[in-house]
């Protein structure tokens, strides 16, 4: 059996990011989304979600370039003189290989963003990382211990195989930006395979499959529908990126912008939810996991039904 959790990050990034998932997901095959606790759109995206009860919503932890949701007071390491978080995800990391910023401080942050998430009445189904930096040493103990603390059951685990090349190459806009998103894949999916034991030690669940890494930028409808051709057996997640432009987004510093409308388009394609249809695949949300793995019930909350293509 074919299983598939589609999920959106970014989600509460802004109030067009917020459209743009919504509509994957009433329109396409998006079946959960993770919110985004320093979101400029954080409260209409809670808002918004308790009118589509089968989106999974978790919680996009988040350490790099916005306001935190802490004082900067409390967690001085980690904000610059203007009280917005100061680390890019690759300074971050030699930060931390340095010991030039405080994992307390980290922990302090990161469990603020998720006891906002859970106060605003949302029951996170999983966490994730935005650009993956919950899989960084050091904090990626930190997000087991903050799972365990709130009761959520899984956390992303962005094992990817090896990417199909020329497959990469032709949707990408450029030679280079193919190249250097081979090395984030190549990195990222280094420090999930050190992470899959670390989460199986603590009983926390994540998919066995994982796609959409190394098509970040460049996930289109040719990506999504060779994606569904080599579905394997099993549960997979698809990370994706939805969304529209606005000034706000142009704003964020985000270097997705009009790709996010690109995989708005791929996501809501017909021949993306024939193509699920005919080959039986299931779409899924983190809500599922326990499910499948023997649990009568979320721990954050009743299981959700699997859902149908529209």
């Amino acid at each position: 059996m074919k299983q598939l959790i589609v999920n959106a990050d970014d989600f509460g990034l802004t109030e067009a990011v917020n459209r743009g998932i919504l509509h994957a997901h009433d329109e396409g095959i998006v079946t959960s989304a993770t919110l985004m606790a320093t979101g400029a759109a954080f409260h209409s995206a809670v808002f918004k979600s308790a009118c589509v009860p089968d989106l999974g919503i978790g919680v996009h932890l988040n350490l790099t370039s916005v306001r935190p949701v802490s004082p900067a007071a409390n967690i001085p390491s980690l904000v610059n003189a203007d009280g917005r978080l100061r680390w890019t995800p690759a300074r971050l990391l030699r930060a931390l290989v340095a010991r030039q910023v405080s994992l307390r401080e980290i922990e302090t942050e990161l469990r603020e963003q998720v006891r906002k998430v859970c106060k605003a009445g949302i029951r996170p189904t999983h966490l994730d990382g935005h650009k993956h930096v919950h899989l960084m040493p050091g904090v990626s103990e930190i997000v087991i211990r903050l799972a365990a603390e709130f009761s959520i059951p899984a956390i992303r685990c962005p094992r990817e195989v090896a990417p199909d090349l020329a497959g990469l190459f032709r949707d990408a806009h450029s030679q280079p930006a193919a190249i250097k998103q081979c090395l984030v894949w190549r990195a990222v999916s280094g420090f999930a395979h050190r992470f899959a034991p670390k989460l199986a030690k603590a009983g926390l669940l994540f998919p066995s499959h994982f796609r959409g890494l190394s098509h970040t930028g460049f996930l289109r409808l040719r990506s999504v529908l060779d994606i569904l051709a080599n579905l394997p057996e099993g549960v997979s997640e698809l990370m994706c990126h939805p969304g529209y432009v606005d000034s706000d987004l142009v704003n964020s510093g985000t270097r997705l912008l009009g790709q996010r409308e690109i995989e708005v388009s791929a996501l809501t394609a017909p021949v993306v939810k024939k193509v699920v249809a005919d080959r039986g695949i299931q779409l899924i949300s983190y809500a599922q996991l326990e499910g499948l793995n023997g649990g009568a019930r979320n721990r954050c909350g009743a299981l959700q039904t699997r859902r149908s293509v529209r």
